[in-house]
């Protein structure tokens, strides 16, 4: 095995971090390396790094839901062209996108609840687009749960799709969403709403 040299840095904060990663994936304690929360100038930032013999990062996990698409702009197309997959957390949008809340089925312990920090997924225009979100859905004989992480699941870009439950219902409910197709007309009304209230919880 040939000996492994400490590739040449320099004061760019970005050469930094991948340095610290290159020393823990050489050393077997990591294998892969991804980013979070970063915009289209970062993801390019560290693709420019990496080529000083760095490692190079294969996934992002940002927020993305049918209440922030927000990854669309800007960092899908980099998502895509540099081949590092979206790793999409917050799918249901703590939950909102579950219907539980507008519905008033939402339990105690129920994330926003909890954590009424989360306020962005609670405000009235994140209210007001998933109860029309609940109308296609119910339109097309789909529950939004469903139909909101079908949306990601079909996207280009996305890797994986960070689901979350709190019980086996929940769950089975979120890993069928692999086997659910959304139509073009359905594609079509998901638009029509983002159109009109795009990315509420921004």
């Amino acid at each position: 095995m040939k000996n492994q040299t400490r590739p040449s840095t320099n004061v760019i904060e970005y050469s930094g971090y991948l340095c610290g990663l290159w020393k823990l994936n050489k050393s077997g304690k990591i294998r892969y390396i991804g980013l979070s929360n970063e915009n289209p100038w970062g993801m390019m930032r560290f693709i420019e790094e990496s080529k000083k013999n760095l490692p190079r990062m294969i996934t992002i996990q940002n927020p993305y839901s049918l209440l922030n698409r927000q990854f669309e702009v800007g960092n899908a197309e980099v998502s895509m062209r540099e081949n590092i997959g979206l790793l999409a957390y917050s799918p249901l949008g703590c939950g909102v996108l579950s219907g539980k809340y507008i519905q008033k089925k939402d339990q105690e312990n129920s994330r926003l609840n909890l954590f009424k920090r989360f306020v962005r997924y609670s405000s009235n225009q994140s209210t007001e687009a998933a109860k029309l979100y609940l109308e296609i859905a119910k339109k097309y004989q789909l529950s939004l749960t469903s139909m909101a992480l079908a949306f990601i699941n079909q996207q280009p870009f996305v890797t994986s799709n960070i689901i979350g439950a709190t019980n086996l219902e929940q769950l089975k409910e979120n890993i069928d969403s692999i086997y659910v197709s959304l139509s073009a007309d359905v594609l079509k009304e998901i638009e029509k709403v983002h159109e009109m209230i795009p990315d509420p919880a921004t």
